[in-house]
């Protein structure tokens, strides 16, 4: 019920934010809509801790914060490395353990590590990600553990 809850809330947020226009016949429309779509994912069935993950929400601003500085920092990388020259570049693949993470964690840790510039994850399967590095030092970061330790905490399985 209360992934239930998260999905109304979180979709009439999303509408209201979105919308800009408080008129009656327009917040009725949203408050249809809102209604429609819940009513549509309970049937399919589609509402649960995975699809609603409620339980990330109290750590997600962290998360995010620190994620956009990671993004900010590679990008910066990227780019000075690409006006160097190809000697600044040394491409690598790596494959780290997912083992540690549900399956809402291994994707958010997969798409982490796309999302930061110079970093792309190639495949995901039998708890190993696939990830390729534009640089030595990118792929030594990945092999650390750094972002997979922040999922973790993300997840609540990490002090």
């Amino acid at each position: 019920m209360r992934h239930l809850l998260g999905l109304v809330a979180g979709l009439v947020v999303l509408w209201l934010l979105l919308s800009g226009h408080y008129a009656p016949l327009t917040l009725a429309l949203g408050a249809a809509s809102c209604v429609f779509t819940v009513a549509l994912c309970r049937r399919l069935g589609l509402v649960n801790a995975e699809s609603v993950p409620i339980e990330l929400f109290p750590r997600l601003p962290r998360y995010a914060a620190w994620l956009s500085v990671q993004i900010a920092r590679s990008n910066l990388d990227v780019a000075l490395r690409l006006l160097r020259g190809r000697k600044a570049i040394s491409p690598r693949l790596v494959v780290i353990d997912t083992r540690t993470h549900d399956p809402l964690g291994q994707a958010i840790l997969a798409n982490s590590i796309t999302l930061t510039p110079g970093t792309v994850t190639v495949g995901l399967e039998d708890d190993e990600a696939i990830v390729h590095a534009l640089t030595r030092e990118g792929a030594a970061d990945i092999e650390a553990g750094t972002i997979a330790t922040r999922v973790a905490w993300l997840e609540g399985k990490a002090g």
